[in-house]
C-alpha cells in the first residue's frame, strides 16, 4: 500500500507539473522575449515590422560609415543567443525566426538595410540549410541593391563528429566566439 501510495503521489505531482508552464502563450513566445529583452535593455531596438520582422538592433544608432556592420540571428529558442548579442563590440542586428524556424529573406534584408553603411556588412550565419538559405537569398537581394555585404558560415560541432549527416557540423556553440572576435574587429576598424 506504501509503494502503490507513493506511486499515486508522484504521478499526480508529475500531472500537475507537467501541466504548468512560464510560458503565456506558445505561439507569441518570441515576440514576448523580444519584447521583453529590449523593455529592460534600453540600448537595443525592435526594428519597425515587428512582429513580422523580428530584428533586434542598436537603439538610437546610424550606421557608422567607417564600421563593418555584424549581423547574426536564426531561429529562437536558444537564447539568448542571437538577441541578447547586439551591443557595442558585438551585433549591430540580430534577426530572429519563430522557434527553431530560420528567420525570412525579409527580416534578413530588412536587417541589412538597416544597419548596413559603406563599409559593408557581414553576415555571420551557423550551418543551418535554413539559415544559409534564407541569409545567402538576403545577401544575393542586398547587392542587388548595392550593399556589401560578406557572409561566414559556421560549422563548428563537437557533438557531430565528420562527415555524420548531409549539413554537416551546425554551428551553433562556436558562433559566440565569432561575434566576439568580428565584433572587436568592426570596433577597431579593420575590414
Amino acid at each position: 500500500d506504501r509503494a502503490r501510495a507513493r506511486r499515486t503521489r508522484d504521478d499526480d505531482t508529475m500531472s500537475s507539473s507537467s501541466q504548468s508552464q512560464f510560458l503565456n502563450d506558445p505561439n507569441a513566445a518570441v515576440c514576448e522575449m523580444l519584447t521583453s529583452l529590449v523593455r529592460s535593455h534600453p540600448d537595443a531596438a525592435l526594428l519597425d515590422g515587428f512582429p513580422d520582422v523580428k530584428v533586434v538592433v542598436r537603439a538610437a544608432r546610424d550606421p557608422d560609415p567607417d564600421k563593418v556592420a555584424l549581423i547574426s540571428g536564426g531561429g529562437s529558442g536558444h537564447e539568448p543567443s542571437h538577441a541578447g548579442f547586439v551591443g557595442a563590440g558585438m551585433l549591430d542586428a540580430a534577426v530572429c525566426g519563430d522557434v527553431f524556424a530560420s528567420p525570412s529573406v525579409a527580416a534578413v534584408l530588412a536587417a541589412i538595410r538597416h544597419v548596413t553603411g559603406p563599409a559593408g556588412c557581414l553576415l555571420i550565419v551557423k550551418n543551418y540549410t535554413g539559415d544559409r538559405l534564407n541569409f545567402g537569398l538576403a545577401a544575393e537581394r542586398a547587392k542587388l541593391e548595392g550593399y556589401a555585404v560578406e557572409m561566414c558560415v559556421v560549422a563548428d560541432d563537437c557533438a557531430l563528429p565528420p562527415p555524420l549527416g548531409i549539413a554537416g557540423r551546425r554551428g551553433l556553440a562556436g558562433t559566440l566566439f565569432v561575434h566576439k572576435c568580428a565584433g572587436a574587429a568592426a570596433a577597431a576598424g579593420m575590414d
